[in-house]
């Protein structure tokens, strides 16, 4: 079923991003420019997700239904379907090779190739509860000729592909479904957060230098290292923004909402940045004295657990074994990466040139300021990704040869709704 807004008859794309630290919704629509037109968002805290992955359905599922109607009554629109993102330390990363045998010579490699050939990977067995998310073409091979990034209109044979998969826990994907269904919502598709934010801070440019895109988030870091314009490695980090508010809360012994509040309006991730005789001062309990507490001290807290953070980082981007060829460096982006001095200490730490990441490039110039930030870097590269499935499903069905869909596990089903979604650099 597609949406529409009650306002244009032009088609429109939810991001639905459930974090650890907030949920937030946002109605996008593509203007006549291929420019994003933000109609609406909402967000609410998050608290029933622990590092990405559910842990309260109740809790997630009232946040979830406050978002999305604060982005239905913003946008004038009835939000039915949404795009989903996901996270969690239980998301892996394999590579893999498939290949089919074509029955002509003189028919074309079409596009519904391609997709039979993708589908395939989905068959591969994976370790007990844990299902394929998304298959990823790298780099084609036609009849023994390789290095071909889009063999569409060629002839061949033989067709193969090396593929990045992504897998995830069958457990984690189905508790995120069924908090969307139980807010009354569907999920038309579920895609990793890092590709979801890639495609909003990223541009085509940077993907084809070289660059190792960074979503610091609530409960997990997440990485996505691309070159030659293909997605070379990911993985998740299970830390991020909210154990550093932990460190802040335990180091400085105050309350976590206190905690949080002081990082996001004085924290910094160098200590060297901050003097001494900068103080800042915490109500105490009632009848109790108030807590003074010096900005270095605080930064130096932050920078502790930021330093072993990038650590984990740099060493997934050298395992990655990309390290030398990234000319684009490292953005960082979402709500983490909104941290002073968080860059140049990434710098400092890895050698590798550094930038903050905004989602500005893809939206229009009528989108509310306030989401021109980090933060929001997931929802709208959902949003964009909704709208790159769109296109290719167009394509797929004018080649008149779209394959069957093919039965599999309820993981499995779930994820057959998108799979044409998720063929990064299908184009």
């Amino acid at each position: 079923m597609k949406q529409k807004d009650n306002t244009n008859t032009g088609e429109i794309i939810v991001g639905l991003d459930i974090g650890t630290a907030k949920i937030a919704a946002m109605v996008g629509r593509m203007n006549e420019n291929g420019k994003l037109d933000i109609l609406g968002y909402g967000h609410r805290e998050s608290n029933g997700v622990k590092r990405g992955v559910v842990n309260n359905i109740e809790r997630t599922v009232e946040s979830i239904k406050e978002a999305v109607e604060a982005a239905a009554e913003n946008s004038g629109t009835n939000i039915y379907n949404v795009h989903v993102g996901i996270a969690g330390q239980h998301i892996r990363s394999l590579q893999h090779k498939g290949s089919i045998i074509r029955n002509s010579l003189e028919e074309e490699i079409s596009l519904a190739d391609i997709h039979t050939l993708t589908n395939n990977m989905y068959k591969l067995i994976m370790q007990p509860g844990e299902e394929i998310l998304h298959v990823i073409p790298q780099e084609f091979i036609v009849d023994k000729e390789q290095g071909i990034k889009y063999p569409v209109g060629m002839s061949g044979i033989c067709l193969e592909a090396n593929f990045h998969i992504i897998t995830g826990q069958i457990a984690a994907a189905k508790n995120l479904e069924r908090c969307v269904n139980k807010a009354n919502l569907n999920m038309e598709s579920i895609m990793l957060e890092p590709l979801a934010s890639a495609e909003s801070v990223l541009n085509e440019e940077e993907k084809e230098a070289g660059v190792a895109l960074v979503d610091i988030g609530g409960g997990t870091t997440d990485l996505a290292v691309f070159h030659e314009g293909i997605l070379r490695h990911t993985t998740v980090i299970p830390l991020g923004g909210e154990i550093v508010t932990e460190d802040i809360k335990e180091g400085c012994t105050i309350l976590k909402y206190q905690a949080e509040a002081l990082k996001i309006k004085f924290g910094s991730a160098l200590a060297g940045e901050n003097k001494n005789d900068e103080i800042v001062s915490i109500p105490g309990l009632p009848g109790r004295s108030p807590k003074e507490i010096t900005l270095r001290n605080l930064a130096g807290i932050i920078q502790a657990r930021m330093e072993e953070i990038i650590e984990q980082v740099y060493y997934e981007i050298k395992n990655s074994g990309y390290e030398k060829k990234l000319i684009g460096g490292i953005v960082l982006t979402g709500g983490g990466s909104m941290l002073r001095h968080l860059s140049q200490l990434t710098e400092f730490m890895t050698g590798m040139d550094t930038r903050i990441g905004y989602p500005g490039e893809h939206i229009s110039n009528t989108a509310p300021k306030e989401i021109i930030s980090p933060m929001y870097a997931t929802t709208i590269g959902l949003i964009l990704k909704g709208f790159q499935r769109m296109e290719y499903e167009k394509k797929l069905n004018l080649s008149g040869k779209k394959p069957k869909p093919k039965s599999g596990s309820i993981f499995q089903n779930l994820f057959d709704r998108g799979k044409g979604f998720f063929n990064e650099g299908i184009e």
